[in-house]
């Protein structure tokens, strides 16, 4: 599959499942509208502003807006697979603070399936230095009746 046909199936299936996600959705008043593009290796990424109003410490970026960046890469990359699935585990592995003020990248691919699970990993790097990092396991959603 191009980049091209992945990221259209990327945006589709998140219009169609996602639209209102407060990470990746569109037009949330609260939500922090990420964008996610699909990359030329089969995995997504998005970059972040890190706006001071999402800190928990000063200055750091908080640790759940931190593993929701991770949970919601690894769910889109699925997504530019046409894959709708759910976060059945989540292990965020926090190496350095997160800052806030400064941009961040936060990339996912998937590492292999696990029967009935599809197992990502996905990471945060800010200023080229590794922020944080997470496994997942996602179980695929049964179609809509």
């Amino acid at each position: 599959m191009t980049t091209k046909e992945a990221q259209d199936l990327l945006d589709r299936t998140n219009a169609a499942w996602h639209r209102r996600c407060i990470i990746c959705g569109r037009g949330g008043q609260c939500g922090l509208d990420l964008r996610f593009e699909a990359t030329s290796d089969g995995g997504v990424e998005a970059s972040f502003e890190c706006p001071q109003r999402y800190q928990g410490y000063d200055g750091v970026l908080h640790g759940g807006v931190t593993s929701s960046l991770l949970d919601s890469a690894m769910t889109n990359c699925l997504f530019a697979r046409g894959i709708v699935a759910v976060t059945a585990e989540l292990t965020v592995r926090f190496r350095h603070p997160v800052q806030v003020g400064i941009p961040l990248v936060v990339q996912a691919e998937i590492v292999r399936r696990q029967q009935p699970l599809f197992v990502l990993e996905a990471r945060i790097v800010q200023d080229g230095q590794l922020k944080a990092r997470a496994v997942g396991k996602f179980m695929e959603r049964a179609p809509a009746r």
